[in-house]
């Protein structure tokens, strides 16, 4: 049984929604340039470098649902975050915690990756979802999940010494 959540019509999202959302797409990236903006370009070239692995051994791509995904990684998520722009969930296994989250479009992931890359790390991505993880489990998940791992670099300045 799939759940939706139903926001009557012309009514906002509550402000906890809006607040998770913006605090995973900070204004900043949000309102950067446009798809053909070269600088932008620029800067995702910079901050995102995809690691060359081998192709997944079952030759599967998971959907995008944060259900789905969990299931193939052998969790069952907890929905944190519900809300126009993304769902994501947490899991917490033995071998450790970690977080999926899926975008309604391709355009959404792209900002969140964006926005990921002043923390940097390593992160399983395929079509509209992410898996946040220990780079440990992320060559696991690859082979039941596809995508591909991603190690996301800072392009904040730095100071001089």
């Amino acid at each position: 049984m799939t759940h939706q959540t139903h926001r009557p019509a012309g009514r906002p999202a509550s402000r906890l929604r809006k607040s998770a959302a913006l605090a995973l797409l900070p204004l900043a990236v949000a309102c950067g340039g446009g798809e053909g903006d070269d600088t932008a370009d620029r800067k995702r070239a910079a901050s995102t470098r995809a690691v060359v692995t081998a192709a997944p051994e079952a030759g599967v791509v998971a959907p995008a649902k944060v259900e789905v995904i969990a299931g193939l990684t052998g969790c069952t998520a907890e929905i944190r975050i519900d809300a126009d722009e993304l769902r994501e969930g947490i899991c917490r296994t033995e071998r450790g915690e970690y977080r999926i989250t899926t975008f309604p479009e391709e355009r959404f992931k792209v900002t969140w990756l964006d926005s990921a890359a002043i923390y940097g790390g390593k992160y399983l991505v395929g079509t509209r979802w992410v898996v946040s993880a220990k780079p440990e489990l992320l060559a696991g998940f690859r082979s039941r999940l596809g995508g591909t791992v991603r190690e996301l670099r800072s392009v904040a300045p730095t100071t001089a010494p």
